[in-house]
């Protein structure tokens, strides 16, 4: 059925409760954000409606509530780069010492370790966010494969079942590109563009067990965020009928929010994990195949802006740079 070990993962996210936390505090922080900047964006709107009738603070209410989610949401945009950095990255890099049974080190935190590791691998948030949106585009890359190879079959309706199984192969890879990211952390390598590469080859010749796992993560992660939705939706209520001129969508809007924070918080990293299991088990003993790349570099522009940052003046990579491996 499925390929990843779901007590190991549970079992390695216990041992990494430090960058459990840290992930907790951030993205519940963030939703308490976007609640905070609404509600204060509404009660201006309904200060400001004060000067009309019920009718023009209702609608004042209303676009200060969207006007503070939008500001916070701009906020949050400029700030993903960081999050990814050293969030997301830092809880990857204690998570591969433990996929490889290395004992964590003596004397510092698991954040202070992940972070000195990552900072080594990435010295700039920019150069690991650039990576990681390169990654992303190769990755859609790789999906839109497969409907492709359905929309070729002479089976009546195929095209229609393609779309929405490449609609579901997208959501269910949306978390891949942080395995590529693990694999240039685990190889040690000089240049974050090369592992990169041959991250995503390996990911392309192995795309048929990766997306199969994927997908079955995508059905746990997704279901269990959508139970989570609907047992907040009854306190997101609560909360927009304490704000200021009732907003009627703000319950079903903050309910998400809270499920996204559970998903971000507590179901990506445990995906993670189980995809970092499958990728690394997978890929044991290969090497990137020159075909897949040469069929990954005509399908993706970004796969080759991806490879001339490898070789170029982008990264530190030289061609025999290639045969890096896990220390």
């Amino acid at each position: 059925m499925w390929d990843f070990n779901i007590a190991s993962a549970l079992g390695m996210m216990v041992r990494t409760m430090p960058f459990i936390l840290l992930r907790m505090a951030v993205y519940f922080g963030i939703t308490l954000g976007y609640v905070l900047i609404t509600g204060v964006g509404a009660g201006i709107g309904w200060g400001i409606g004060g000067f009309g009738d019920d009718e023009f603070r209702a609608t004042t209410t209303a676009w200060g509530g969207f006007a503070g989610f939008g500001i916070f949401g701009a906020i949050m945009y400029w700030a993903r780069e960081y999050i990814l950095y050293i969030v997301k990255a830092g809880h990857i890099a204690v998570l591969i010492e433990l996929i490889d049974g290395n004992p964590m080190p003596q004397g510092r935190s698991q954040v202070a370790h992940a972070a000195a590791v990552v900072k080594q691998r990435f010295p700039q948030a920019s150069v690991l966010f650039a990576v990681d949106q390169l990654i992303k585009g190769v990755v859609r890359a790789i999906t839109g494969l497969v409907r492709g190879l359905l929309t070729i079959l002479p089976v009546p309706g195929v095209q229609q079942v393609a779309g929405i199984l490449s609609a579901f192969l997208r959501v269910a890879v949306g978390f891949v590109d942080e395995v590529i990211l693990a694999y240039a952390i685990r190889t040690k390598s000089d240049s974050a563009w090369m592992s990169a590469k041959e991250a995503l080859v390996l990911y392309g010749q192995n795309y048929k067990p990766m997306l199969k796992n994927a997908a079955w993560l995508a059905i746990i992660v997704y279901g269990l965020g959508f139970l989570v939705f609907l047992v907040m939706l009854a306190p997101a209520a609560l909360v927009v009928y304490m704000m200021p001129g009732a907003w009627a969508a703000g319950g079903v809007v903050f309910a998400l929010l809270f499920a996204w924070s559970v998903k971000a918080a507590l179901l990506e990293p445990f995906a993670i994990t189980c995809m970092m299991q499958v990728y690394f088990k997978t890929i044991e003993g290969q090497h990137p195949n020159p075909e897949w790349e040469a069929k990954l570099e005509q399908m993706s522009g970004k796969f080759r802006k991806l490879k001339d940052r490898a070789f170029g003046a982008g990264g530190n990579a030289t061609p025999e740079a290639t045969d890096a491996r896990p220390a």
